[in-house]
Protein backbone atom coordinates (compact mmCIF):
# COMPACT_ATOMS: atom_id res chain seq x y z
CA UNK A 1 0.00 0.00 0.00
CA UNK A 2 2.90 2.20 0.82
CA UNK A 3 4.06 1.81 -2.83
CA UNK A 4 1.26 4.07 -3.59
CA UNK A 5 0.18 5.86 -1.00
CA UNK A 6 3.79 7.22 -1.16
CA UNK A 7 3.42 9.05 -4.53
CA UNK A 8 1.07 11.44 -2.84
CA UNK A 9 1.67 14.89 -0.90
CA UNK A 10 0.71 15.17 2.47
CA UNK A 11 -3.38 15.24 2.81
CA UNK A 12 -3.36 19.40 2.52
CA UNK A 13 -6.47 20.04 5.28
CA UNK A 14 -4.41 18.21 7.92
CA UNK A 15 -2.67 21.38 7.78
CA UNK A 16 -5.51 23.32 9.32
CA UNK A 17 -6.47 21.61 11.94
CA UNK A 18 -4.93 23.37 14.57
CA UNK A 19 -6.43 26.57 13.15
CA UNK A 20 -9.45 25.11 13.20
CA UNK A 21 -9.51 24.23 17.01
CA UNK A 22 -8.33 27.59 17.76
CA UNK A 23 -11.83 29.11 15.60
CA UNK A 24 -13.80 26.49 16.81
CA UNK A 25 -12.76 27.56 20.98
CA UNK A 26 -14.47 31.64 19.78
CA UNK A 27 -17.42 32.16 22.05
CA UNK A 28 -19.83 32.55 19.27
CA UNK A 29 -18.62 29.35 17.64
CA UNK A 30 -16.61 28.76 14.42
CA UNK A 31 -17.62 29.74 10.65
CA UNK A 32 -16.17 27.17 8.65
CA UNK A 33 -15.58 28.96 5.00
CA UNK A 34 -12.67 26.78 4.31
CA UNK A 35 -14.26 23.86 2.35
CA UNK A 36 -17.13 24.83 -0.66
CA UNK A 37 -19.50 22.01 0.68
CA UNK A 38 -23.37 23.02 0.48
CA UNK A 39 -24.86 23.69 3.59
CA UNK A 40 -29.00 24.65 1.84
CA UNK A 41 -31.43 22.04 1.86
CA UNK A 42 -31.82 19.53 -1.73
CA UNK A 43 -34.24 21.09 -3.50
CA UNK A 44 -37.79 18.80 -2.72
CA UNK A 45 -38.67 17.93 -6.02
CA UNK A 46 -34.94 16.09 -6.18
CA UNK A 47 -35.37 14.39 -2.88
CA UNK A 48 -39.00 13.02 -3.96
CA UNK A 49 -37.43 11.19 -6.98
CA UNK A 50 -34.18 9.68 -5.24
CA UNK A 51 -36.96 8.82 -2.62
CA UNK A 52 -39.34 7.54 -5.56
CA UNK A 53 -36.63 5.57 -6.89
CA UNK A 54 -35.69 4.00 -4.04
CA UNK A 55 -36.83 0.26 -4.43
CA UNK A 56 -34.45 -0.43 -6.62
CA UNK A 57 -32.70 -3.68 -5.96
CA UNK A 58 -30.75 -4.34 -9.65
CA UNK A 59 -27.85 -3.27 -10.15
CA UNK A 60 -27.00 -0.14 -12.33
CA UNK A 61 -25.73 0.79 -15.56
CA UNK A 62 -22.45 2.44 -15.23
CA UNK A 63 -23.71 4.42 -18.94
CA UNK A 64 -26.98 5.32 -17.30
CA UNK A 65 -30.63 5.48 -17.73
CA UNK A 66 -31.33 6.23 -21.17
CA UNK A 67 -33.64 8.95 -19.20
CA UNK A 68 -30.68 10.46 -17.26
CA UNK A 69 -28.67 10.59 -20.83
CA UNK A 70 -31.30 12.19 -22.40
CA UNK A 71 -31.59 14.63 -19.56
CA UNK A 72 -27.56 15.71 -19.88
CA UNK A 73 -27.90 16.27 -23.40
CA UNK A 74 -30.89 18.11 -23.00
CA UNK A 75 -29.28 20.32 -20.40
CA UNK A 76 -26.46 20.41 -22.54
CA UNK A 77 -27.87 21.72 -25.32
CA UNK A 78 -30.12 24.13 -23.47
CA UNK A 79 -27.85 25.75 -20.92
CA UNK A 80 -24.53 25.23 -22.91
CA UNK A 81 -25.74 26.13 -26.05
CA UNK A 82 -24.24 22.91 -27.56
CA UNK A 83 -25.69 20.94 -30.56
CA UNK A 84 -25.93 17.62 -31.69
CA UNK A 85 -25.16 15.98 -28.35
CA UNK A 86 -25.62 12.48 -28.58
CA UNK A 87 -26.06 9.56 -25.89
CA UNK A 88 -22.63 8.91 -27.08
CA UNK A 89 -21.23 12.19 -25.95
CA UNK A 90 -21.86 11.99 -22.80
CA UNK A 91 -21.18 9.40 -19.59
CA UNK A 92 -22.10 10.08 -15.78
CA UNK A 93 -19.29 9.96 -12.94
CA UNK A 94 -19.86 8.83 -9.52
CA UNK A 95 -18.33 12.68 -8.72
CA UNK A 96 -15.77 14.74 -10.14
CA UNK A 97 -13.54 14.70 -7.90
CA UNK A 98 -13.01 10.49 -8.09
CA UNK A 99 -12.62 11.64 -12.44
CA UNK A 100 -10.01 13.90 -11.79
CA UNK A 101 -7.82 11.62 -9.86
CA UNK A 102 -8.07 8.53 -11.63
CA UNK A 103 -8.61 9.95 -15.34
CA UNK A 104 -4.86 9.80 -15.90
CA UNK A 105 -5.03 6.18 -15.27
CA UNK A 106 -7.99 5.55 -16.76
CA UNK A 107 -6.23 7.06 -19.97
CA UNK A 108 -3.21 4.79 -19.97
CA UNK A 109 -0.93 7.73 -18.63
CA UNK A 110 2.26 6.55 -16.82
CA UNK A 111 6.12 7.54 -16.51
CA UNK A 112 7.38 9.99 -19.56
CA UNK A 113 3.92 11.37 -20.03
CA UNK A 114 3.05 14.65 -19.06
CA UNK A 115 -0.38 16.02 -17.57
CA UNK A 116 -0.39 20.28 -17.24
CA UNK A 117 -2.90 22.32 -14.87
CA UNK A 118 -2.99 26.01 -13.71
CA UNK A 119 -0.55 27.23 -12.27
CA UNK A 120 -3.23 28.02 -9.04
CA UNK A 121 -5.32 24.69 -9.27
CA UNK A 122 -7.74 22.20 -7.52
CA UNK A 123 -4.46 19.71 -5.83
CA UNK A 124 -6.28 16.87 -7.65
CA UNK A 125 -4.99 17.20 -10.63
CA UNK A 126 -1.86 16.96 -9.47
CA UNK A 127 -2.58 14.03 -7.21
CA UNK A 128 -4.10 12.38 -10.53
CA UNK A 129 -0.79 12.44 -12.51
CA UNK A 130 1.06 11.19 -9.48
CA UNK A 131 -1.26 8.23 -8.95
CA UNK A 132 -0.33 7.31 -12.62
CA UNK A 133 3.34 8.53 -12.32
CA UNK A 134 3.15 10.39 -15.02
CA UNK A 135 5.00 13.72 -14.51
CA UNK A 136 3.00 17.25 -14.11
CA UNK A 137 3.44 20.70 -14.55
CA UNK A 138 1.61 24.48 -14.16
CA UNK A 139 1.11 26.90 -16.50
CA UNK A 140 0.07 30.05 -16.78
CA UNK A 141 -0.58 30.37 -20.96
CA UNK A 142 -0.96 26.75 -21.77
CA UNK A 143 0.07 27.29 -25.44
CA UNK A 144 3.67 28.22 -23.95
CA UNK A 145 3.54 24.68 -23.19
CA UNK A 146 5.98 22.49 -24.87
CA UNK A 147 3.70 19.88 -26.75
CA UNK A 148 5.90 17.01 -26.83
CA UNK A 149 4.94 14.48 -24.69
CA UNK A 150 1.89 16.12 -23.17
CA UNK A 151 -1.11 14.26 -23.21
CA UNK A 152 -3.63 15.11 -20.94
CA UNK A 153 -4.28 19.45 -20.14
CA UNK A 154 -6.80 20.43 -17.54
CA UNK A 155 -8.57 23.60 -18.22
CA UNK A 156 -10.71 25.16 -15.01
CA UNK A 157 -12.81 27.95 -16.21
CA UNK A 158 -14.15 29.39 -13.61
CA UNK A 159 -11.58 28.26 -11.67
CA UNK A 160 -10.76 26.78 -7.87
CA UNK A 161 -9.13 28.85 -5.94
CA UNK A 162 -9.15 32.29 -7.84
CA UNK A 163 -12.82 32.51 -9.24
CA UNK A 164 -11.22 33.55 -12.55
CA UNK A 165 -13.22 32.80 -15.94
CA UNK A 166 -11.50 32.34 -19.23
CA UNK A 167 -13.36 34.32 -22.12
CA UNK A 168 -14.63 32.98 -25.41
CA UNK A 169 -11.61 33.99 -27.38
CA UNK A 170 -9.16 32.33 -24.88
CA UNK A 171 -10.76 29.46 -24.75
CA UNK A 172 -11.37 29.16 -28.60
CA UNK A 173 -7.36 29.59 -29.13
CA UNK A 174 -6.60 27.25 -26.38
CA UNK A 175 -8.72 24.46 -27.90
CA UNK A 176 -7.31 25.53 -31.69
CA UNK A 177 -4.25 25.10 -30.04
CA UNK A 178 -4.38 21.71 -28.27
CA UNK A 179 -5.92 20.39 -32.01
CA UNK A 180 -3.29 21.10 -33.81
CA UNK A 181 -0.53 19.54 -31.52
CA UNK A 182 -2.57 16.42 -30.63
CA UNK A 183 -3.18 17.49 -26.77
CA UNK A 184 -6.20 16.02 -25.44
CA UNK A 185 -8.36 19.15 -23.50
CA UNK A 186 -10.77 18.18 -20.57
CA UNK A 187 -12.32 21.29 -19.21
CA UNK A 188 -13.63 21.23 -15.59
CA UNK A 189 -16.43 23.55 -15.71
CA UNK A 190 -17.47 22.46 -12.09
CA UNK A 191 -18.86 26.31 -11.51
CA UNK A 192 -19.93 27.45 -14.76
CA UNK A 193 -23.38 27.93 -13.78
CA UNK A 194 -21.89 30.61 -10.66
CA UNK A 195 -20.86 33.39 -12.71
CA UNK A 196 -20.89 36.49 -11.08
CA UNK A 197 -19.18 39.48 -12.87
CA UNK A 198 -18.94 37.15 -15.71
CA UNK A 199 -20.93 35.02 -17.82
CA UNK A 200 -18.86 31.63 -17.89
CA UNK A 201 -18.46 29.53 -21.48
CA UNK A 202 -18.16 26.17 -21.94
CA UNK A 203 -15.60 24.86 -24.30
CA UNK A 204 -18.85 22.72 -25.80
CA UNK A 205 -20.22 26.22 -27.39
CA UNK A 206 -19.67 25.85 -31.08
CA UNK A 207 -18.22 29.22 -31.00
CA UNK A 208 -15.36 27.87 -28.97
CA UNK A 209 -14.91 24.00 -30.58
CA UNK A 210 -16.49 25.14 -34.41
CA UNK A 211 -18.84 22.72 -34.06
CA UNK A 212 -16.97 19.82 -33.03
CA UNK A 213 -15.76 18.03 -30.13
CA UNK A 214 -12.86 16.36 -31.16
CA UNK A 215 -10.53 16.04 -28.44
CA UNK A 216 -12.17 17.75 -25.91
CA UNK A 217 -14.32 16.61 -23.15
CA UNK A 218 -16.20 18.70 -20.38
CA UNK A 219 -16.71 18.16 -16.81
CA UNK A 220 -19.74 18.91 -14.82
CA UNK A 221 -20.96 18.49 -11.31
CA UNK A 222 -24.41 18.93 -9.63
CA UNK A 223 -22.74 19.37 -6.30
CA UNK A 224 -22.91 23.23 -6.26
CA UNK A 225 -25.15 24.34 -8.40
CA UNK A 226 -28.21 21.85 -6.91
CA UNK A 227 -26.85 20.87 -3.60
CA UNK A 228 -25.95 17.95 -4.22
CA UNK A 229 -22.56 17.10 -2.96
CA UNK A 230 -23.57 14.16 -0.64
CA UNK A 231 -25.17 12.37 -3.78
CA UNK A 232 -21.62 12.19 -5.95
CA UNK A 233 -23.25 12.96 -9.23
CA UNK A 234 -21.37 14.57 -12.16
CA UNK A 235 -21.17 13.73 -15.62
CA UNK A 236 -18.65 13.96 -18.67
CA UNK A 237 -19.50 15.49 -22.20
CA UNK A 238 -17.28 15.44 -25.48
CA UNK A 239 -15.34 13.36 -27.65
CA UNK A 240 -17.00 9.85 -28.15
CA UNK A 241 -13.62 8.44 -29.13
CA UNK A 242 -12.24 9.45 -25.32
CA UNK A 243 -15.31 8.48 -23.65
CA UNK A 244 -16.31 5.07 -25.62
CA UNK A 245 -12.82 3.56 -24.04
CA UNK A 246 -13.44 5.32 -20.67
CA UNK A 247 -16.88 3.72 -20.41
CA UNK A 248 -15.80 0.14 -21.07
CA UNK A 249 -12.73 1.07 -18.24
CA UNK A 250 -15.44 1.71 -15.72
CA UNK A 251 -17.61 -0.92 -16.60
CA UNK A 252 -14.98 -3.73 -15.90
CA UNK A 253 -14.35 -1.20 -12.85
CA UNK A 254 -17.91 -1.37 -11.66
CA UNK A 255 -17.71 2.98 -11.38
CA UNK A 256 -21.47 3.69 -11.35
CA UNK A 257 -23.91 5.72 -10.42
CA UNK A 258 -26.34 4.72 -7.71
CA UNK A 259 -30.12 4.19 -9.83
CA UNK A 260 -31.41 6.66 -6.93
CA UNK A 261 -28.77 9.44 -7.76
CA UNK A 262 -29.33 8.72 -11.17
CA UNK A 263 -33.18 9.56 -10.56
CA UNK A 264 -32.10 12.46 -8.90
CA UNK A 265 -29.90 14.14 -11.27
CA UNK A 266 -32.73 13.67 -13.92
CA UNK A 267 -35.14 15.74 -11.87
CA UNK A 268 -32.19 18.49 -11.16
CA UNK A 269 -31.09 18.78 -14.60
CA UNK A 270 -34.95 18.92 -16.03
CA UNK A 271 -35.67 22.16 -13.39
CA UNK A 272 -33.62 25.57 -13.81
CA UNK A 273 -35.53 27.28 -10.84
CA UNK A 274 -33.76 25.74 -8.20
CA UNK A 275 -30.73 26.73 -9.60
CA UNK A 276 -31.86 30.64 -9.89
CA UNK A 277 -32.87 30.46 -6.02
CA UNK A 278 -29.72 29.00 -5.03
CA UNK A 279 -27.41 31.70 -6.97
CA UNK A 280 -29.34 34.19 -5.15
CA UNK A 281 -28.26 32.80 -1.61
CA UNK A 282 -25.20 32.91 -2.95
CA UNK A 283 -25.04 36.13 -3.81
CA UNK A 284 -26.08 37.84 -0.53
CA UNK A 285 -23.60 35.94 1.13
CA UNK A 286 -20.68 36.83 -1.28
CA UNK A 287 -21.82 40.16 -1.22
CA UNK A 288 -22.03 40.25 2.60
CA UNK A 289 -18.44 39.11 2.80
CA UNK A 290 -16.27 40.51 0.34
CA UNK A 291 -17.56 43.89 1.35
CA UNK A 292 -16.75 43.12 5.37
CA UNK A 293 -13.32 41.34 3.84
CA UNK A 294 -12.47 44.94 2.17
CA UNK A 295 -13.37 46.88 5.07
CA UNK A 296 -11.22 44.62 7.05
CA UNK A 297 -8.10 45.20 4.94
CA UNK A 298 -8.40 42.83 2.21
CA UNK A 299 -8.02 43.06 -1.25
CA UNK A 300 -9.93 40.36 -3.74
CA UNK A 301 -8.70 39.77 -6.90
CA UNK A 302 -10.44 38.01 -9.69
CA UNK A 303 -13.80 36.17 -8.00
CA UNK A 304 -15.76 36.64 -10.63
CA UNK A 305 -17.43 33.02 -11.16
CA UNK A 306 -17.62 30.04 -8.19
CA UNK A 307 -18.08 30.14 -4.49
CA UNK A 308 -15.00 31.77 -3.08
CA UNK A 309 -13.40 34.83 -2.44
CA UNK A 310 -9.95 34.78 -3.68
CA UNK A 311 -8.26 37.67 -1.14
CA UNK A 312 -5.08 38.86 0.22
CA UNK A 313 -3.25 41.42 2.86
CA UNK A 314 0.06 40.82 1.05
CA UNK A 315 1.03 38.65 3.72
CA UNK A 316 1.79 34.65 4.24
CA UNK A 317 -1.46 32.75 3.53
CA UNK A 318 -0.95 31.23 6.94
CA UNK A 319 -0.73 34.54 9.20
CA UNK A 320 -3.84 35.41 7.51
CA UNK A 321 -5.08 31.94 8.46
CA UNK A 322 -4.22 32.52 12.23
CA UNK A 323 -5.37 35.96 12.04
CA UNK A 324 -8.79 34.84 10.49
CA UNK A 325 -8.94 31.78 13.19
CA UNK A 326 -8.39 34.61 16.22
CA UNK A 327 -11.98 36.06 14.89
CA UNK A 328 -13.43 32.52 14.70
CA UNK A 329 -13.33 32.34 11.11
CA UNK A 330 -11.67 29.26 9.01
CA UNK A 331 -10.50 29.75 5.77
CA UNK A 332 -8.02 27.85 3.20
CA UNK A 333 -4.66 28.43 2.90
CA UNK A 334 -3.81 30.33 -0.82
CA UNK A 335 -0.41 27.63 -1.10
CA UNK A 336 -3.13 24.73 -1.02
CA UNK A 337 -3.45 25.24 -5.01
CA UNK A 338 0.03 26.10 -5.67
CA UNK A 339 3.28 28.47 -4.73
CA UNK A 340 1.54 31.36 -6.48
CA UNK A 341 -1.19 31.11 -3.94
CA UNK A 342 1.35 32.01 -0.77
CA UNK A 343 -0.15 34.97 0.05
CA UNK A 344 -4.10 34.33 -0.80
CA UNK A 345 -6.64 32.98 1.41
CA UNK A 346 -9.89 31.32 -0.16
CA UNK A 347 -12.82 32.51 1.59
CA UNK A 348 -15.84 29.76 0.69
CA UNK A 349 -18.86 31.76 0.79
CA UNK A 350 -21.16 28.14 1.05
CA UNK A 351 -22.01 28.92 5.09
CA UNK A 352 -25.82 29.41 6.15
CA UNK A 353 -26.80 33.34 6.35
CA UNK A 354 -26.26 32.99 9.87
CA UNK A 355 -22.73 31.75 9.87
CA UNK A 356 -22.21 34.40 7.25
CA UNK A 357 -23.81 37.27 9.20
CA UNK A 358 -21.45 36.41 12.23
CA UNK A 359 -17.94 35.95 10.20
CA UNK A 360 -19.11 39.74 8.53
CA UNK A 361 -20.01 40.80 12.51
CA UNK A 362 -16.38 40.09 13.66
CA UNK A 363 -14.78 41.10 10.42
Amino acid sequence: MSAVSDRLPTFPWDKLEPYKKTAAAHPGGIVDLSVGTPVDPVPDLIQKALIDAADSPGYPTVWGTPALRDAITGWLERRLGAREVTHRHVLPIVGSKELVAWLPTQLGLGPGDRVAYPRLAYPTYEVGARLARAEYEVYDDPTTLDPAGLKLLWLNSPSNPTGKVLSKAELTRIVAWAREHGVLLFSDECYLELGWEADPVSVLHPDVNGGSYEGIVAVHSLSKRSNLAGYRAAFLAGDPAVLGPLLEIRKHGGMMTSATTQAAVVAALGDDVHVHEQRERYAARRAALREALERHGFRIEHSEASLYLWATRDESCWDTVAHLAELGILVAPGDFYGEAGETYVRVAFTATDERVRAAVERL
